[in-house]
């Protein structure tokens, strides 16, 4: 990551993920009553004044404790300070000056990384509220309402300013969503692919609430990596966490260029992995499918093979996307999924002369004219390639209502045939000649 990192640090339920949500100018993070909602680190840019940073918003410390979940966001928590420029330690100033603040005051203190000090929740900015946070020794208070927004402007001027020199701005980076039912094992793949344990990892299904970007590079390119809640059938979602915690997942697939859709090899393909693919291909992302703890599957030499055709059989345009076979906790394969990313991104945005996009429709025409319909001539005169991300391919001709459903995914074949497209959902369109603006037809694969 270039740009300078400022890490959100304090107890639980302080208003951490709503400060976030407030400075990013998203609700990336959930925000709730509930303590302890905020699991993971998550990663947001924030642009200000003409100046980038990566903010980051972590688990509430709850310190002395051994509870596990407690203690994997305590080296969550702990990691984030080691790799921000500048922390913001967040109190909560209704509840006023708590025993575990000092503690925190101290971890900061003993990272030698700068911080400010934050009193969340002062609505009235003439309140004394926060006044007692002086105590801490910590420097100025500064009071801020995460709620309303209040002196958010001025708490982001104050980080500004203590940021360091930033190199020149960064490309937009791939945003790649790992999707998946619960407990597939998401977050260890994401952590094997970044070489460490940026997200927290239990055996119990649902660990990960929210959709969480986590920033990486390969070979040059910028990656973030979105983290998502498994997705369950919908009467499966029982608590209003787990439903918000859905809807985000479902708006991360919008939101991203690739999915990575992680299937449980111990579990089997399920009709849930099927649906959730097609919400991805549906929404026009490149798509990978990854099947996840591979080393624990019993198998012999046709055991992938079969896995793949069973789910072609089920949804054939899963005959398009490449399938890797991996392990999440050996590292078995794991880099080819990154490789497979960067080609996968390249089919997604991949563009065909309109020149070769016509001797390719000549050629399939020839090779089989179009049907007629009801006695009506149908001529397919040319066509073009009129978006990347996902390809777009426009057929024009005299009668494209006319056009048979089973002759569109011949051409639709064709096109696959000639030009790959591997990943990347391929829409034909139906146009007529004279009404080159106007959508008749579009095949879902």
């Amino acid at each position: 990551m270039s740009l300078p990192v400022v890490a959100l640090v304090g107890r639980p339920n302080v208003g951490k993920s709503q400060l976030f949500n407030r400075l990013v100018g998203q609700h990336q993070a959930i925000v709730s009553e509930e303590a302890g909602t905020t699991r993971d680190r998550h990663f947001g840019r924030v642009e200000w004044n003409g100046r980038s940073f990566w903010l980051v918003d972590t688990g509430g410390l709850v310190e002395d404790s051994t509870v596990p979940m407690d203690v994997e966001i305590r080296k969550q928590v702990v990691q984030a300070i080691g790799e921000a420029d500048l922390l913001l330690f967040v109190a909560d100033a209704r509840v006023g000056v708590h025993p575990s603040d000092a503690r925190v005051v101290d971890l900061l203190r003993g990272s030698g990384k700068p911080f400010l000090l934050v009193a969340n929740k002062v609505d009235n900015p003439q309140s004394s509220d926060f006044y007692e946070f002086y105590r801490l020794n910590a420097g100025d208070p500064i009071p801020v309402s995460a709620a309303n927004g209040t002196n958010s402007g001025d708490l982001l001027d104050e980080i500004t300013q203590r940021l360091p020199d930033q190199d020149e701005a960064i490309p937009e980076a791939l945003r790649v969503a790992v999707i998946g039912r619960p407990n597939v094992g998401k977050s260890s793949f994401v952590n094997r692919l970044l070489g460490e344990e940026r997200l927290v990892v239990t055996d119990v299904a649902g660990t990960t609430r929210d959709s969480i970007d986590t920033p990486m590079r390969y070979h040059g390119r910028d990656l973030i990596f979105v983290d998502t809640a498994g997705l369950r059938r919908q009467s499966k979602i029982d608590d209003g966490v787990e439903f918000y915690s859905s809807l985000r997942t479902r708006r991360a697939i919008e939101g991203a260029d690739i999915c990575v859709l992680m299937i449980d090899a111990t579990l089997g393909l399920e009709n849930q992995d099927l649906k959730i693919a097609t919400l991805a291909w549906e929404a026009g992302r490149g798509l990978i499918m990854v099947v996840n703890k591979w080393d624990l599957k019993e198998k012999d030499g046709k055991t992938a093979d079969k896995f793949k055709k069973e789910a072609i059989e089920k949804v054939p345009y899963l005959a398009f996307v490449p399938w890797i076979f991996t392990s999440a906790l050996t590292g078995q394969r794991v880099t080819r999924v990154l490789e497979t990313i960067v080609e996968v991104e390249s089919e997604w945005r991949k563009r065909i002369p309109t020149s070769q996009v016509n001797e390719t429709l000549e050629s399939l025409v020839q090779r089989l004219q179009p049907p007629q319909a009801a006695g009506r001539e149908v001529r397919l005169l040319y066509g073009t390639q009129v978006t990347a991300a996902p390809p777009t391919i426009a057929i024009f001709g005299n009668n494209p209502d006319a056009v048979a459903e089973h002759y569109i995914r011949y051409l639709h074949n064709g096109f696959r045939a000639e030009y790959g497209f591997t990943g990347a959902p391929l829409r034909i369109v139906m146009r007529h000649k004279n009404a080159p603006d106007t959508d008749h037809r579009r095949v879902r694969e």
